[in-house]
C-alpha cells in the first residue's frame, strides 16, 4: 500500500469506524473531510473534526482507496502454509497510532494451527498488548481475528489477550526498535 500520509478525503458515504484510542464506534457520515494519518496493513487512520478514526480495509471504498484483497493459499497447502499466512496476515494489523505492526512490536505469543477432519483449520492466537488498559486491545484483537479468518480453509479464529509476561519494549524486532529510535 502507498504512504497516503496528510492526504486529504471526504467521506463518500456514511461509514462505520472505530474512535482512537477509545475504540469506541461511530459512523463517519458522507461529506465530512478529513486526512489520511496513517496507512497500514490494509486499515487507515483519519483525522476527522480534532479527532482520530480506525477504517478498516474493507470499507476502504467510503474514502475513495481500494478494498483490501483476500489472502490466497496454494493449491494443497499444508497447516504450515496456513500458519505462515497467518502471522504474514498478523504483519498487517497495527495499532492506529504506532505505525509498527504487531509481530514487530512483540505483542503475537504464539500461533497455532490445528487441522479438522473435513480439512479445514483452527487457528489459535495467544497476544498481549502495550499496555492493560489500551482502549484499543478489542479492536486489535478483532483485527487478527478478520485478517486470519480470511485466509482460505480456516474455519475458526481463537485470539486469547493475555498479559502473561507483560509486554516490555525488550519483546520488540530489532527493526521496530530502529524505527521508535529504542535502541539499547
Amino acid at each position: 500500500m502507498r504512504a497516503y500520509e496528510n492526504e486529504p478525503v471526504v467521506i463518500q458515504r456514511d461509514v462505520e469506524a472505530i474512535m482512537v484510542p477509545s475504540g469506541q464506534p461511530i459512523t463517519l457520515k458522507l461529506g465530512l473531510a478529513g486526512y489520511i494519518t496513517q496507512a497500514l496493513g490494509g486499515s487507515f487512520t483519519l483525522y476527522v473534526e480534532g479527532n482520530l478514526y480506525r477504517l478498516s480495509g474493507e470499507q476502504a471504498d467510503a474514502i475513495g482507496k481500494e478494498v483490501t484483497r483476500a489472502p490466497e493459499l496454494p493449491p494443497n497447502a499444508t497447516e504450515d502454509d496456513v500458519r505462515e499466512l497467518a502471522w504474514e496476515q498478523m504483519r498487517g494489523c497495527f495499532d492506529p497510532e504506532i505505525p509498527i505492526n504487531i509481530v514487530d512490536l512483540g505483542l503475537v505469543y504464539e500461533c497455532k494451527v490445528e487441522s479438522n477432519e473435513d480439512h479445514t483449520r483452527d487457528v489459535s492466537v495467544s497476544m498481549t498488548l502495550t499496555a492493560p488498559g489500551c482502549g484499543m486491545g478489542d479492536v486489535l484483537v478483532q483485527d487478527v481475528r478478520e485478517k486470519i479468518a480470511a485466509i482460505p480453509t480456516v474455519r475458526d479464529v481463537n485470539v486469547t489477550l493475555t498479559f502473561d509476561p507483560p509486554w516490555n519494549q525488550s519483546m520488540m524486532s530489532e527493526a521496530a526498535r530502529l524505527q521508535t529510535g529504542m535502541t539499547w
